[in-house]
């Protein structure tokens, strides 16, 4: 029941999500005087729509995204008339898709049309969306930083490891018997006495001020013998420690395993975890760390697509938790963790850090720049720009608006293109779903 409550209260904050998207093209088309016929959330059928003013609000059956519709988007041709300066399959698309926008402008609305604005204007209304999905991506990560927090680790001891961790036994777990294996030896955190709930003080009289710097520190002194200083049941306690080593996993930035080991000090303590709340100038930089990541995964898109047909769905290997996942599968995942066997306050932070990067990663992808997407809007309209200022600055006449109609072919292969890879991750989200389980 909680893992269908999650799937639902996730599809309608993507719903959200959408919807603040384009509202943030509909407010700067309404205000620059753009007449705005459509708001829609969604594809295909129509579920509800109503009339308000001059423009029709509603949903569509397919929830996928959604879109404004503003008049004269396209341009009459350079030559001012309809027709394409060429023939073939996709002049004939053009042709149609000038003939609909001039279709849509009525009599009076001439002055209305969106490619009739000064550029600065169009700029506003094509980057509104995008920055709505950052605005709503600040407003999550500040509720999830300054509200309810990230687990840290403490300076409390919550697991004594019993031996040395070995190629055969990396997690340091002891035999059935409570022997270590065969080539390892008690930890030496289990040599020097330490106990679960002890709170690591200092080590050789030096305070500990948090859990990182202390395994920094021990990590860079394999062998050393050394006083641990800790607090036991109130009362302080100094215990000898002669750090072994090990060889340990090396992580990345992103905590994410690189491949390579290390040979390091190494104890064998786990620590407890505490909820800690950040300031708001922790803000921009937790989310540019996240804006970081959305890039590379951005740019890594074509190669984990790849990776998801040939080796999951040919393939029959197990969903990367990296792969690429649709609205069906974020959904699935906000349901598994509404069921996950946490505290309330962990499967908020899960939910809440979700939607904020996905709205990060709505932000960064629309601001691609290439048609249909608003980005390719963008470079449309500073293109106008520099030619038009060209014009002026070395006296020839205004050329006038961007012909964009040239790129819809463009256009139409992108869409396609997109479409098509929604289809194969959609699908791999119902055969193969990506579980936090």
């Amino acid at each position: 029941m909680l893992e269908l409550i999650g799937i639902l209260l996730f599809a309608l904050l993507i719903g959200l999500s959408i919807a603040l998207h384009e509202m943030g093209h509909l407010l700067p088309a309404k205000r620059f005087g753009v007449k705005v016929t459509e708001y829609m959330i969604g594809f295909g059928p129509t579920m509800w729509s109503k009339v308000r003013g001059e423009t029709r609000y509603g949903f569509k059956v397919i929830p996928v995204g959604g879109y404004v519709r503003m008049i004269g988007m396209l341009p009459p041709a350079p030559d001012g008339t309809q027709r394409s300066m060429s023939t073939g399959r996709f002049a004939a698309m053009v042709a149609d898709a000038r003939r609909q926008s001039a279709e849509e402008v009525g009599p009076g609305d001439e002055a209305r049309t969106f490619y009739r604005l000064p550029v600065r204007q169009r700029i506003v209304i094509m980057l509104g969306g995008p920055t709505m999905n950052l605005l709503f991506g600040f407003v999550l990560f500040a509720v999830l930083l300054l509200g309810i927090g990230l687990p840290a680790p403490s300076l409390q001891v919550a697991s004594v490891g019993a031996c040395l961790p070995t190629a055969a036994q990396p997690s340091g777990q002891p035999l059935p018997s409570g022997e270590c294996p065969t080539g390892s030896a008690p930890s030496p955190a289990a040599l020097a006495g330490f106990q679960p709930g002890d709170t690591i003080l200092a080590i050789d009289g030096a305070p500990v001020e948090d859990w990182t710097a202390a395994t920094d520190w021990i990590r860079a002194h394999p062998g050393d013998t050394v006083i641990a200083t800790v607090d036991r049941g109130g009362s302080p306690l100094d215990l000898t420690v002669q750090i072994g080593e090990a060889t340990r996993p090396v992580y990345d930035e992103y905590d994410q395993e690189t491949g390579e080991v290390a040979t390091v000090g190494y104890v064998g303590l786990a620590p407890t975890s505490e909820w800690v709340t950040e300031s708001w100038t922790a803000v921009p930089g937790y989310m540019w760390d996240i804006t970081v990541r959305s890039v590379e995964a951005l740019i890594s898109l074509p190669v984990r697509l790849y990776d998801l047909v040939t080796g999951t769905l040919l393939g029959g290997e197990e969903r990367s938790l990296d792969s690429p996942v649709s609205v069906v599968g974020v959904s699935r995942i906000g349901g598994d963790v509404a069921a996950m066997d946490q505290p309330l306050r962990a499967k908020a932070a899960t939910f809440i850090g979700l939607l904020a990067s996905l709205n990060l990663f709505l932000f960064l992808f629309n601001l691609l720049p290439i048609l249909p997407l608003d980005g390719g809007h963008v470079v449309g309209a500073a293109y106008e720009a520099v030619r038009r200022w060209l014009a002026r600055i070395t006296g020839r006449p205004d050329p006038g608006p961007v012909d964009v109609a040239r790129l819809l072919p463009v256009a139409y292969v992108v869409a396609g293109v997109l479409v098509a890879m929604g289809v194969v991750v959609i699908w791999a989200d119902l055969v193969k779903p990506i579980s936090l389980g």
